[in-house]
């Protein structure tokens, strides 16, 4: 079957949340063509499973350098702090954009707004719709999009891989210099790597298509999946990390994966996401043995930085022997938690817990990847045209530890900046009046064997728990080493089945897996020392200095 004709646009979006959905529109309002594609559904993405809120600075009884320091407290000396002051200042206007599109925050009885306050803030300042924030941000950007002429929604495209210019001239990654010269290779010009577009995987025909552009933008979320437990969505799978670090650019601090405290257990095997913003409310967090034990690990108690939180649950559920402890917040009314906490309440009770009446079973689950892709504060990454932004982004506001309801509001705050810098991107383009390059389709062997397909299964599976039982909470360099001796075989074993049968959304999912499983081992690796997220039994003390973890492909 011939290949299908290049798709061509300004821009390429690749993921269908909050930040590539703002990203978007903003780029579509300057007169760019650009064309979303996410792999499900548009509105699948982990932005519409936020239940907390997004973090900004409205209260009088607020200040932004209350906000910054709360920031910096929580990344545990690793966050950039020009890059937090720059993106908690930029907050309040993002949020008022948010507002003019139709968003409806929840407001208290005086028509305030309901500020809610979550772990490792020193304030309330948590804007949110009811529990449900996510899907109410997800849905006003969605509507504003389905109205906006210059965007082509792509529903059940899988991106597979950038395509660069150095790729397609078959020659080795080379760094941006400002130089461009133009001896020609192929059609080629001979210059610096850029980025021309896309092969993406139409998942209901299997047919893979050509999307042609000189921006893509990398929006695809994080990896939660890699872990057998995890408080995201199936499609979570590290595509956007894995995709830039094939092409080339830097991925940093990948070790850094937050796992949330309380995510509800259930022999059902249901890993449903109690919010943090529940504690915030006043729940505590008992033991087996029924004690309120978080005074004995913080001084903040049950608003402690997550990974101080995810820790303690996991040093009571060792010492204790249980499967869980207990989320109390039996001291609220029905009335109350149904109106603060509709979902949560609703989730619960269709399993069976009344939680005005009965504690919550509560185990942690890995939530939020604080690395990824290493980007400026104009979402550039180390490959021209590349930009990334959201949960897939590694900006330097995280550091070792997201706080709460920070991601919200670097989405939304990076998408506007990352917007201003592809436009000034694409002018400079077309003054230096560099070409298009030619795409050359898909090459596929179209071989598709269905005696193989339990690789696939097998593969996911053991990659899953080799990450959850070496790599998660508490690490040992030991384990580290083990998991990547497993790792590199499932990665041979994987790429080879790549290279030989057709490709299908499954497959591509894990071997980005992989790759990101990859990535997280060898940036823990790098760290001799506990700090944030990252707790290794080998090296308990903090150094005094700290520094990013890298790692960049050179071939």
């Amino acid at each position: 079957m011939a290949a299908p004709p290049a798709r061509v646009y300004d821009v390429l979006v690749i993921g269908s949340g909050i930040a590539g959905l703002s990203f978007a529109l903003k780029v579509a309002r300057e007169g760019r063509s650009v064309a979303i594609l996410t792999k499900k559904n548009k509105a699948d993405s982990n932005t519409n499973w936020a239940q907390g809120g997004i973090a900004v600075v409205t209260a009088e009884t607020d200040d932004f350098a209350k906000h910054v320091q709360d920031t910096l407290v929580a990344g545990d000396g690793l966050c950039d702090r020009k890059v937090v002051k720059q993106i908690v200042a930029d907050g309040p206007a993002r949020v008022r954009e948010l507002v003019k599109l139709g968003l409806d925050f929840s407001r208290d009885e005086d028509g305030d707004y309901d500020l809610g306050r979550e772990g490792g803030h020193s304030e309330r300042r948590i804007l949110h719709v009811k529990d449900m924030t996510g899907k109410a941000i997800e849905g006003a950007l969605i509507k504003a999009i389905t109205r906006e002429p210059r965007i082509a929604l792509f529903e059940h495209f899988f991106a597979i891989d950038v395509i660069t210019t150095a790729r397609l001239a078959g020659k080795p990654r080379r760094k941006a210099n400002g130089t461009a010269k133009s001896a020609a290779t192929s059609g080629v010009p001979e210059q610096a790597d850029r980025v021309a577009g896309v092969y993406a995987l139409d998942v209901r025909d299997g047919r893979v298509v050509t999307f042609q552009a000189p921006v893509v933008m990398l929006s695809s979320g994080g990896a939660g999946q890699v872990y057998l437990y995890t408080t995201n969505p199936e499609i979570a799978t590290g595509d956007g990390i894995a995709m830039a670090y094939r092409a080339g650019v830097e991925v940093r601090n990948m070790e850094f994966i937050q796992f949330h405290p309380t995510a509800l257990y259930s022999t059902s095997g249901k890993r449903f996401l109690i919010s943090e913003a529940v504690r915030g409310e006043g729940a505590i967090l008992r033991n087996a043995e029924g004690e309120a034990f978080m005074p004995r690990y913080h001084k903040q108690a049950d608003l402690a930085p997550r990974d101080i939180v995810a820790r303690a649950i996991d040093a009571e559920m060792k010492r204790t022997g249980a499967p869980h402890v207990w989320l109390d917040i039996t001291h609220r009314n029905a009335a109350f938690l149904r109106s603060r906490f509709p979902l949560i309440y609703r989730f619960c009770k269709e399993d069976g817990i009344d939680i005005a009446k009965d504690m919550i079973p509560v185990v942690p689950a890995a939530h939020y990847t604080c690395g990824g892709v290493a980007t400026t504060l104009s979402a550039e990454t180390t490959l021209p045209g590349l930009y990334a932004c959201g949960e897939v982004a590694c900006t330097g506001l995280h550091g070792a530890n997201r706080l709460a309801s920070n991601s919200l509001l670097e989405a939304v705050v990076m998408a506007h900046r990352g917007a201003a810098s592809v436009e000034a991107y694409l002018k400079r383009n077309v003054k230096s009046g560099v070409p298009a390059p030619t795409i050359p389709g898909w090459r596929d062997l179209g071989v598709v064997d269905q005696d193989e397909r339990v690789v696939i299964a097998h593969n996911w599976d053991e990659l899953r728990r080799t990450m959850w039982d070496y790599v998660s909470i508490l690490r040992t360099t030991k384990r580290l080493e083990r998991a990547r001796t497993r790792i590199a075989t499932l990665a041979r074993e994987t790429q080879e089945y790549y290279w030989n049968f057709s490709v299908d959304a499954r497959l591509l999912e894990l071997r980005n897996l992989i790759q990101v499983a990859e990535l997280i081992v060898a940036c823990a690796l790098q760290r001799r020392e506990s700090r944030g997220l990252h707790a290794i039994a080998d090296y308990p003390v903090k150094q005094g200095r700290a520094v990013d973890t890298s790692v960049r492909r050179t071939n």
